[in-house]
């Protein structure tokens, strides 16, 4: 692989004119190609759930009950809202959003059975869409939240939460992306102290982004990729982008300095980091890929996409950069060699790891454990709207329906009850189902059942006494699915589905969480194989993968005292308390094995090429330390600063990513990089770097470190590989 990458790397910057020309006609076909797409439908069905079922038989017989919804709230200081100005002000309101496209129901309070508090100041209105919740667009929300508002005056006030005005809500202007790169300039500028080396770097990942965008915009509809995967994708490429970039352009400035020519420094640094890139993509790509295996097909999907968005960058930094390096090959060359001689810091940093290696791994595992001690109390759960910032209006909306119909009125449960067509003793077996609901501990209310135009099928709204997010919830929908509801329909055609947002994300975790240890299992056999056949070694894939598990451990850790126990969390804009959404470990870890790999494959092959060129095991880890991980260091930085730039999103889920995936990367670099795997490496000694016969014998041979890349321009007497510092 190494020799391949190495003559594709000097032909491009050999012929970078002919080679731009291709590439630029390359991304005008895909840009082409993008503009033809078509978006797909998001489609956030749980196959195989309850809920999944209840949803089924709302879209055959009752399609209101299937689409979006939201809900307005209406309050007032003084007075009621049924008071002559303050009703007309609302119905002019509801007015305005029945004429809204795509709603098809909107409740009036102020009729029998209307949701308004006994005091008469605050109002509940339920708007329901025909329109799927994958399909509904941000203008859709803003047209909702403009229309709402039009009540407002004559002393009434409007508030309003759902996931209309969630979407109406989203941040258009990419911040926390922009934040990130703004914070990759500096450290790029930092690291390189070249202007032309930090826009070398950063302009070829931010094209692998653009390419990889191009891509699942033209492949959206036929792979049937949801649209948050682009933002997955953006936020992995960037991240990753931005490090396999700079892998590559610090090494061929090494190549550089040390006296070869543009082609010959080109392909040793294709040959080397490029071929290290190509594996560490592959592990990111194969376990953000292996969510595939959760069995949510959106999830599935977006792991699909966000693999793609990889490869594009990947595939970028292996092209773009070798053009980019032809065409300013006299900006790039540093012009004071000692830039990027090998850091005599880390040397003797790595000194010190390897001189005391079991005190460094004791250290390591012991800070490791510390960060990772919260994740004993973790409690999975659903944020709600109670978790927004008090300022918004979902959060005002949320506060004011819990003080007047109670926190469960935020989480309605819905039962769908599948009936025979005309049975005369259907509405008789509906009343006991009420009954036996109602008399339920922890049941607030209950409608009566509804039944469809068709009457196939009927409705009970149960209210429960406590929040969506309350643990007491989870409980109540396993007592009603486990006892109360078939105890009720025993002996009766009846078949009750427990269906709803609450349910329904209940379903979705759970079936989440019973498909985790087979995508662990995948996602880290998978990755152990590649680093096998990469590195020719069997105990360093097996350790780093313990290692790896330890610092993903202790990101759960970090997560969890800081949105549940709320250590720091008025910093980042959040209240404590908030349950971790169970869906957040899966993605964590599927994102960060990979991304930790990409560091242990970077730090790894320049300590086993100082090995291959003769370096003993403790000297190969001093050099290869000295050589490598002041990159590791910076590209770990930049990274953490991409994910936690999120932080500044207003929603908590893009915050709870964010943060972890930031303060995850900082932990895995700072701690396991540089301390637990120079001593692990030191205590394995030669043995690192043993692989039994048999196992050598079937896995491919594929050398990252390229030292049989020879430079083609020096004098035949000079050709052999070149020095890694």
């Amino acid at each position: 692989m190494s020799a391949a990458l190495a003559r594709v790397a000097r032909s491009l910057s050999q012929h970078w004119k002919r080679s731009l020309l291709v590439a630029i006609f390359t991304i005008i076909v895909l840009g082409i190609a993008a503009g033809n797409g078509s978006p797909a439908a998001d489609d956030f069905d749980a196959p195989g759930t309850e809920s999944q079922q209840a949803l089924d038989l709302f879209r055959e017989h009752q399609p209101a009950l299937a689409g979006a919804d939201s809900t307005i709230v209406f309050s007032t200081e003084s007075g009621k809202l049924s008071d002559a100005p303050k009703r007309a002000a609302i119905q002019k309101s509801l007015t305005a959003v029945k004429d809204l496209d795509g709603v098809v129901d909107v409740s009036d309070p102020f009729t029998p059975g209307g949701s308004v508090s006994e005091d008469g100041r605050i109002a509940s209105v339920d708007v329901r869409y025909d329109t799927e919740p994958g399909d509904i667009e941000k203008e859709d929300g803003e047209a909702f939240e403009e229309a709402a508002r039009t009540g407002e005056g004559a002393g009434v006030d409007v508030s309003m939460r759902g996931l209309v005005v969630d979407i109406g809500q989203e941040q258009e202007a990419p911040v926390g992306e922009l934040v990130g790169i703004a914070i990759a300039l500096v450290l790029l500028t930092v690291l390189f102290r070249s202007a032309a080396a930090m826009g070398a770097t950063l302009l070829g990942a931010l094209l692998g982004v653009v390419i990889g965008q191009m891509l699942l915009t033209a492949l959206a509809g036929p792979l049937g990729l949801p649209e948050f995967a682009t933002t997955i994708a953006v936020m992995l490429g960037l991240g990753a982008g931005i490090d396999y970039s700079l892998l590559i352009i610090a090494r061929y400035r090494e190549q550089a300095a040390a006296g070869d020519s543009v082609r010959d420094a080109a392909a040793k640094a294709a040959g080397t980091a490029g071929a290290s890139v190509v594996a560490a993509g592959l592990i990111v790509m194969v376990a953000i890929a292996g969510l595939l295996v959760v069995g949510i097909p959106a999830i599935g999907r977006m792991g699909i996409g966000a693999a793609i968005g990889v490869a594009a960058v990947v595939v970028s930094a292996l092209t773009i950069l070798p053009i980019m390096i032809g065409a300013f090959a006299r900006w790039l060359k540093p012009k004071k060699p000692e830039h990027v001689l090998p850091s005599r810091g880390f040397e003797r940093w790595g000194e010190r790891i390897t001189g005391r290696p079991w005190a460094a791994i004791a250290a390591g595992v012991a800070i490791l454990l510390v960060f990772a001690f919260p994740v004993t109390d973790m409690r999975l759960g659903q944020p709600d709207d109670g978790n927004q910032s008090e300022s918004k209006t979902q959060r005002v909306a949320y506060d004011k329906l819990s003080d007047a119909f109670g926190p469960g009125s935020n989480g309605p449960f819905l039962l769908a009850v599948d009936t025979p067509k005309g049975d005369g003793q259907t509405r008789e077996q509906l009343q006991r189902i009420e009954a036996d609901v109602r008399r339920t501990p922890g049941i607030a209310s209950v409608t009566p059942a509804a039944p469809s135009r068709d009457g196939e099928m009927a409705v009970i709204v149960a209210t429960p006494t406590t929040s969506p997010q309350d643990e007491r919830t989870s409980e109540l929908l396993e007592r009603l699915r486990g006892d109360v509801l078939p105890a009720a329909t025993q002996g009766t055609p009846l078949k009750v589905y427990v269906g709803g947002n609450t349910p329904g994300f209940e379903d979705f975790s759970d079936k989440v969480s019973s498909r985790l240890p087979l995508f662990i299992a995948l996602v880290i056999g998978l990755s152990v194989l590649l680093l096998i056949a990469a590195f020719r070694s069997l105990w360093i894939p097996l350790v780093s993968a313990v290692f790896n598990l330890l610092s993903i451990v202790a990101a759960y850790g970090v997560v969890t005292a800081v949105f549940q126990d709320g250590v720091g969390a008025s910093l980042i804009g959040v209240d404590s308390g908030v349950p971790i959404i169970s869906f957040v470990p899966v993605m964590m870890f599927a994102i960060l094995f990979g991304l930790s790999m990409d560091y242990n494959v970077f730090l790894l092959s320049r300590i086993h090429e100082a090995y291959n060129e003769g370096d003993g095991p403790r000297a190969s880890v001093i050099h290869g330390m000295g050589r490598i991980a002041k990159v590791v260091l910076f590209a770990g930085l930049i990274m953490s600063a991409v994910f936690s730039a999120f932080v500044t999103t207003d929603d908590v889920i893009s915050k709870m990513f964010g943060l972890g995936l930031g303060l995850a990367i900082l932990i895995d670099v700072l701690i396991v990089r540089l301390v637990i795997a120079p001593a692990v490496v030191t205590l394995l000694g030669d043995k690192a770097w043993w692989l039994p016969g048999w196992l050598d014998r079937i896995l491919p041979n594929v050398s990252l470190e390229g030292h049989l890349v020879e430079a083609l321009d020096r004098p035949a007497e000079q050709r052999q590989p070149a020095p890694a510092g």
